[in-house]
């Protein structure tokens, strides 16, 4: 590469920074940081375990955030550097060390560019995910089970803390539902290009003469409700049914009936947790997911009387979104961004960023 290319890609890659530095606010960050530090070290910190949870993770977060600009931009400064010494004393290996790390710098670049395309009223939430199998039987409970476990692997890949509500098992194998949460800032800005319906076509593993199966499953992807949320739901409106959790096999989880499924009346909107092991915890979960439901709900009504006035009818890209081809070619596809990977097992086992930067990209390129 000549010495007046890289000059030029280096100003790019400079200027590319500085406007993420700029959306990103690093010295508003900086000053939350400051707070959320003096909060941290109060000494009543842990009299409320779950606001000290909050605070402590928010903080890490954030302070993750500003390292990884402020490396990023320190990397970029270095780079001219490295360019310089290589060319200076003629050595091919130098040379090619700084474009190996020129390259990984635009990688990083375009990672964190993406962040700052979330920029929507819920998009800074942390997330509640439910997969559903749908048409397909067996097979569709199987898939969904296998999108559980990929969300979940994405999150443990980066080091994002989730936590399972609710399973329901299906009778031969996989998973008719589940609810999960996903809890770190940018969670449903990130992971909400993720709903809609996904497609498995493959041989299937559950038919004794081996024939070619197509199943579905729909992924929901919600906002965490918040105090300033205002979602207000009336006891009279809630059915409240309390059972015994049960794991894969009819397995009891608990030995009492601390299960709890809500069912509001006025919208029939059904909302179930187990993981806890009391009925009182259960019932909070479940709360927040029904909350989380009806913020959606409202969001989506409002959304609906913008495009009336808009004079269209929305969009329907959250409907069938992406295909996972186990047969007879191996294919994961994005049916809206046709981003698409080669490898579905990476892509089971967490490997999904390509497709969710892809489709953030799409959204915001959309709502132009």
């Amino acid at each position: 590469m000549a010495v007046v290319d890289i000059s030029e890609e280096l100003k790019s890659l400079s200027s590319t920074m500085g406007s993420i530095e700029a959306v990103l606010d690093l010295d508003a960050l900086r000053g939350d940081i400051a707070v959320l530090e003096e909060q941290a070290a109060a000494p009543s910190l842990w009299d409320d375990p779950e606001a000290a949870q909050k605070i402590t993770s928010k903080l890490s977060h954030l302070q993750a955030e500003v390292r990884k600009a402020e490396g990023l931009r320190g990397r970029i400064d270095d780079l001219e550097v490295l360019f310089e010494l290589a060319e200076a004393e003629g050595d091919a290996d130098a040379l090619a060390e700084a474009e190996a790390e020129l390259e990984s710098v635009r990688k990083a670049l375009d990672e964190m560019e993406v962040r700052t395309l979330l920029s929507g009223e819920y998009d800074a939430r942390e997330a509640l995910v439910t997969i559903r199998a749908e048409a397909g039987g067996v097979d569709a409970a199987d898939f969904a089970e296998r999108l559980q476990r990929m969300y979940l692997r994405w999150a443990e890949r980066h080091g994002y803390k989730t936590e399972v509500y609710e399973t329901a098992y299906a009778e031969e194998a996989g998973i008719k539902s589940t609810t999960f949460a996903v809890e770190v800032p940018y969670a449903y800005g990130t992971l909400s290009v993720e709903q809609g319906t996904h497609r498995l076509v493959r041989v299937s593993p559950f038919d004794n003469q081996g024939r070619r199966q197509t199943s579905f499953a729909g992924v929901e992807v919600l906002p965490v409700v918040e105090q300033t949320d205002h979602v207000e739901i009336d006891e009279s409106d809630l059915r409240v049914d309390v059972y015994r959790s049960s794991g894969p096999g009819g397995q009891g989880v608990n030995t009492t009936d601390s299960a709890v499924r809500l069912t509001h009346l006025p919208t029939g909107i059904v909302v179930s947790c187990q993981n806890e092991r009391s009925q009182i915890q259960n019932k909070a979960s479940a709360m927040n997911v029904l909350q989380a439901k009806l913020l959606e709900r409202r969001r989506q009504e409002e959304q609906a009387k913008m495009n009336a006035l808009k004079g269209d009818g929305g969009n329907s890209w959250g409907n069938q979104m992406r295909s996972y081809v186990l047969h007879p070619y191996q294919m994961v596809k994005d049916l809206r961004t046709e981003f698409e990977m080669g490898n579905p097992d990476a892509v089971f086992n967490g490997e999904i960023d390509g497709f969710i930067e892809a489709g953030i990209r799409w959204r915001k390129q959309n709502e132009k």
